[in-house]
């Protein structure tokens, strides 16, 4: 009866010793299955043609602000140029496309005329300091969390529907600020 004991005691260790492995794959296997759903859940991109637009975006504003930006990155998979013509949100009265400048040690502020290339095979980002949207004669407050919905109309590819999410008043855009921008 004693030489049992540490056979059972033996036979317990290796259960559970494969207990243990089998709950780690169980969970490892759940990690897997997860992480394999977020770029799915998490991706905040529209397709329209050869257009992808990433991560549409924008600023919450402080109580009676009139303006806000948008930003975006276009990426153009095709072999011909295409251009960004207008967009329209019902958040604003109206919705712009602008470039930020430094000219003579001044920043300046100016409508894009004619549209924003987006040339084949490249992207162009729209970002603070840079290309960006300006909607003008805000109708209601963007807040942090929420999102807007608004249509940009490219020349070729034609119009797609997007969603800005709403980041913090201090936000920078999650990471899309080293991205190319068109000159």
């Amino acid at each position: 009866m004693s030489n049992l004991l540490p056979q059972a005691q033996a036979f317990a260790l290796r259960i559970t010793q494969q207990l243990d492995f089998q709950r780690r794959l169980a969970f490892a296997l759940f990690v897997v299955l997860l992480l394999a759903c977020v770029p799915g859940a998490l991706a905040h991109e529209f397709k329209v043609g050869d257009l992808e637009i990433e991560h549409p975006w924008s600023r919450a504003t402080p109580p009676g602000a009139k303006v806000a930006g948008g930003y975006f990155t276009v990426v153009n998979k095709g072999s011909a140029p295409d251009r960004l013509l207008s967009i329209t949100s019902d958040i604003s009265d109206k919705a712009e496309l602008h470039a930020m400048g430094v000219k003579d040690g001044v920043m300046t502020m100016r409508p894009v005329e004619g549209g924003l290339e987006i040339p084949a095979g490249g992207k162009v980002a729209l970002k603070p300091g840079a290309y960006h949207l300006m909607f003008t004669g805000l109708k209601r407050q963007p807040k942090q969390g929420e999102k807007f919905p608004a249509t940009l109309t490219f020349e070729k590819a034609g119009s797609v529907e997007v969603e800005f999410a709403v980041e913090g008043m201090g936000e920078t855009g999650s990471g899309d600020m080293d991205m190319d921008h068109a000159e």
